[in-house]
């Protein structure tokens, strides 16, 4: 009996596939490491074959730990990080390495567009600001550095859409993917020729996937995919959803008094909007499946900071078991737990994967007297503030949401002290969904929709979701967190123009 769904979820650690049935509830989840390439300094790249055995992997092992027959799948469906991008051949082979959106070599380009006036002719017509890592500027790049990449049969796709081809040999996108990629009129869902004229990236539109609804069947498991996975050959594949849009699906974000917000490789922090936002250029906007916009603001500056911490510090740069790589959240979790409420006057800044204007990761003010739970204590605190900064200019301008909630995913949201933390310093209630991964979930919940288990995408939301638990935040705790953030950001922008001088040949001292 066809009564369940797989939802696979490339992000920037892992890539995962879990099993739901047409209630929400999930039945088995398997993931896998992504590994980075660091090539050059700035680059952040990845083997898309390698993520592809990944995927290959955890959809096989789910099936085995569920117990669940291949017979009892109706859809699979496909959510990924966005932006950077994949390039293949007509057999969706790459026919390079990916580029994560953590990756800055366009930066320089970036920066030259502005200069010469092009980038504030541009972000009105993609309604998002323009950004080393997105895929806008990384066909700039690459049309300087690599126009062999530019040729008839390559086929230019994002993380989900290159692993959707490899499920069943489709080429497209959906409009949550060409949005945050910086390519479309957010408008109208189409690719914005007047912005790919004006930065003379005309040549890539061939190469650029056709665009569909997120929730729509786009062909079937291939005979090769289904002998890797152990799928049924056939079985229904949906487009699907770029991560953020997946996580704010998974998250019950439906009205304007909600905002999302994800703490994983990134900070993304989204409301929802019945037209663009236009009094100020957001990080990223792009169409939602249920209808309005979704503006996000955000930057690499969230729990991943932690997770490179407990990888490269915590265990000496090697993997660790199961057990013990639990443990070791335990023992961060009751570290933090014994400060809480009591910050010290050490600020963490969550940049290690590029901070503003090049402001480097640092842990500042430290003493001799410091010890293991203020230092992990500092390190929980200075990403809710990066958090911080991106809500506050979020919820700037004349046309910003006023949300009363905040729905909490991704990595932090799984420790509920840390997500006090967010309710204590952000100011408003903190609900945590129900799921570990909500990525998957919201995929899912595109799949149920397009096989018709749901009659609509609302239903299948309000069928497939549930809040696990609320933080209503505490203001006396919050004071001594708030009474040091203005020193947050001072030291923030400090740090941005010392290492910018630095890089520049600044005078000597």
């Amino acid at each position: 009996m066809k009564n369940c769904v797989i939802g696979i979820d490339a992000g920037g650690t892992m890539t995962k596939a879990a099993l739901f049935d047409f209630t929400g509830q999930e039945l088995a989840c398997a993931r896998r490491k992504n590994v980075m390439a660091f090539p050059h300094p700035g680059w952040t790249e990845r083997d898309p074959q390698v993520m592809w055995q990944a995927a290959v992997d955890s959809i096989r092992e789910v099936l085995q730990v569920s117990g669940r027959s291949p017979e009892d799948i109706a859809a699979i469906s496909v959510a990924g990080y966005g932006s950077g991008l994949y390039i293949v051949d007509d057999q969706a082979n790459p026919v390079r390495a990916g580029i994560v959106s953590t990756d800055s070599r366009a930066a320089s380009l970036v920066e030259d567009w502005a200069a010469d006036g092009l980038t504030s002719l541009v972000e009105p017509l993609i309604h998002q600001r323009v950004w080393p890592g997105q895929s806008l500027a990384l066909l700039g790049w690459l049309q300087l550095h690599e126009p062999q990449m530019l040729q008839p049969g390559h086929h230019v796709l994002f993380c989900k859409d290159f692993l959707r081809a490899k499920l069943c040999g489709d080429f497209s996108t959906d409009p949550s993917d060409a949005g945050i990629a910086g390519l479309i009129d957010v408008t109208t869902a189409t690719y914005s020729r007047q912005a790919l004229q004006i930065l003379g990236l005309s040549d890539w539109l061939p190469l650029l996937p056709p665009i569909g609804p997120s929730c729509e069947v786009v062909g079937g498991v291939t005979a090769e995919t289904a002998a890797l996975t152990g799928l049924l050959q056939g079985t229904p594949v949906v487009r699907g959803a770029v991560d953020v849009t997946a996580a704010a699906l998974s998250s019950g974000l439906t009205r304007p008094e909600q905002m999302s917000v994800v703490a994983g490789t990134f900070s993304i922090n989204s409301t929802l909007h019945a037209t663009p936002r236009q009094s100020l250029a957001p990080f990223l906007q792009t169409p939602y499946p249920l209808g309005g916009y979704l503006a996000t603001e955000g930057a690499a500056t969230s729990a991943s900071n932690l997770e490179w911490m407990v990888k490269t510090l915590l265990s000496h740069g090697g993997a660790l078991p199961p057990e013990q790589a639990a443990s070791i959240y335990d023992t961060i979790n009751t570290a933090v737990q014994r400060k809480l409420g009591k910050p010290r006057e050490a600020l963490f800044f969550p940049f290690l994967f590029g901070g503003p204007a090049g402001a480097p990761a640092g842990l500042v003010g430290m003493t001799a007297d410091y010890n293991f739970d203020d230092i992990m204590h500092s390190v929980f605190e200075g990403i809710v503030f990066a958090h911080k900064v991106d809500i506050d200019r979020l919820l700037s301008g004349n046309d910003a949401a006023r949300p009363e909630v905040i729905r909490l995913a991704g990595g932090a949201s799984r420790s509920e002290l840390w997500s006090e933390m967010f309710a204590d310093i952000l100011g408003l209630p903190v609900e945590v969904p129900a799921g570990s991964e909500l990525g998957a979930l919201g995929v899912a919940i595109c799949a149920a929709t397009a096989i018709g288990a749901h009659a609509s995408l609302q239903d299948a939301i309000t069928a497939m979701t549930r809040t696990a638990r609320r933080h209503d935040g505490n203001a006396a705790r919050a004071k001594p967190y708030l009474d040091k953030f203005p020193r947050y950001l001072g030291l923030s922008a400090a740090l941005a123009t010392a290492w910018s001088g630095t890089a520049t040949g600044g005078s000597d001292v």
